[in-house]
């Protein structure tokens, strides 16, 4: 079976066609600035990169443009839609009525939409995914793989937030959190290279990367994470604030006359690492500015790696206890300065990095010292694979 993996953001479509016999990725792709003048389609099969300029206005025309190359003669991997088993598409917020990925029908999309409140920049999209692949391929199966679904075996007493109960009946408010799919492979994986049952282990993982989270799984599935109702909670991120003290929101909010919808721009939008640094949302230009002696770089690195280790010592509580630390993401799986600043405040934990090991990005390789007592690993996380994986098991 053949299955497409399918992220759609608001401007954007990600791709990728995986053979779920070898699990082999065939092609991936990226087609940006969909709505605009300028949109283009970036199309990578057999090693080989491919650009296409090509104007859409909205994502029917651009699926109708990306299933047309993966026909094509020159750059396909299909002859027809028929060899596509099932379409899987990537949904962040699946609220408290998804435990597990589903064969998406109208009453799945509608409940969809019902979780867009807590999600607003990432199920609003995934529906227009979903909405073009039904016109174009009608026929051909699809799941919606979420990224809350994950996170539905964490125990009411750490998810419940410590405000007037009404709210959580009335709203839904409480703890979702996020990166289910990233955080499920990459337990699942480190398991397989360490050779024990998942059941047996005791993992926290650091998503690490624009958008960041932890996550403490236990006997294989999530039992605490940092992301809250929405992506914005938990560490700080590359432009997203993380947690605060709610009345730094009510108090900058009076002081500036903001709306909430201003207010919510600064938090996801102009915080986390970008907001302390002034420098960038990218970590290796914080970094390099913090070499080079930029005071508030490194200030905006150091807050960064504090709150990321004391989540980990959270997730740790939360388990009694952690056998194996794991990184990815990009941050996670290319930064070794702040693998080794966050293994650094771990050390009462018996936390220990081999400085040599990790000095290297993007591969999969264990960093930890001899004589660390938490065994330490650099995972590249493949949600793409995830979600084929469950799509495959979902279709009819």
């Amino acid at each position: 079976m053949k299955v497409l993996v399918l992220n759609s953001g608001s401007s954007s479509l990600k791709y990728q066609v995986i053979d779920m016999e070898t699990e082999e990725m065939l092609v991936k792709g990226y087609f940006e600035r969909i709505g605009q003048q300028n949109s283009f389609l970036t199309h990578k099969v057999n090693g080989i990169k491919h650009k296409f300029e090509k104007y859409v206005k909205d994502h029917e025309q651009a699926l109708k443009v990306i299933f047309s190359r993966l026909m094509s003669d020159s750059y396909g991997v299909i002859k027809s839609l028929e060899e596509l088993g099932g379409i899987g598409h990537r949904v962040v917020q699946g609220g408290e009525k998804y435990s597990k990925p589903v064969l998406i029908t109208e009453e799945v999309i509608e409940e969809i939409k019902k979780c867009s409140d807590l999600a607003p920049l990432h199920n609003p999209a995934a529906i227009l995914g979903i909405e073009a692949c039904k016109k174009i391929a009608p026929n051909i199966p699809m799941v919606a793989v979420f990224d809350t679904a994950f996170h539905q075996t964490i125990s009411k007493e750490r998810y419940m937030y410590p405000i007037p109960y009404e709210y959580y009946k009335k709203y839904g408010i409480r703890k979702y959190g996020a990166h289910g799919t990233s955080h499920q492979y990459v337990a699942n994986r480190v398991a397989e290279i360490i050779g024990k049952d998942i059941k047996e282990l005791k993992i926290v993982n650091c998503h690490l990367g624009q958008g960041a989270s932890v996550c403490a799984i236990q006997n294989g599935k999530s039992v605490e994470t940092s992301m809250g109702l929405t992506p914005l909670g938990g560490i700080p991120m590359g432009t997203r604030s993380g947690d605060l003290d709610p009345s730094v929101v009510t108090y900058i909010m009076k002081k500036e006359n903001l709306t909430a919808q201003e207010m919510e721009n600064i938090l996801n939008k102009q915080s986390g690492v970008f907001g302390i640094s002034e420098v960038s949302v990218d970590f290796r230009d914080i970094e390099n500015e913090a070499l080079a002696g930029g005071n508030k770089a490194n200030l905006a690195l150091d807050v960064y790696h504090y709150l990321t280790a004391a989540y980990v010592a959270k997730c740790a509580v939360a388990m009694g206890g952690i056998d194996v630390l794991t990184f990815t993401a990009g941050v996670g799986e290319k930064g070794p300065i702040s693998r080794k600043a966050i293994c650094n405040q771990l050390q009462f934990f018996g936390v220990k990095i081999d400085e040599t090991k990790n000095d290297f990005k993007g591969e999969e390789r264990e960093i930890s010292a001899e004589d660390s007592k938490v065994r330490i690993f650099v995972v590249p996380t493949n949600e793409e694979l995830m979600i084929a994986r469950e799509t495959a098991k979902n279709v009819p």
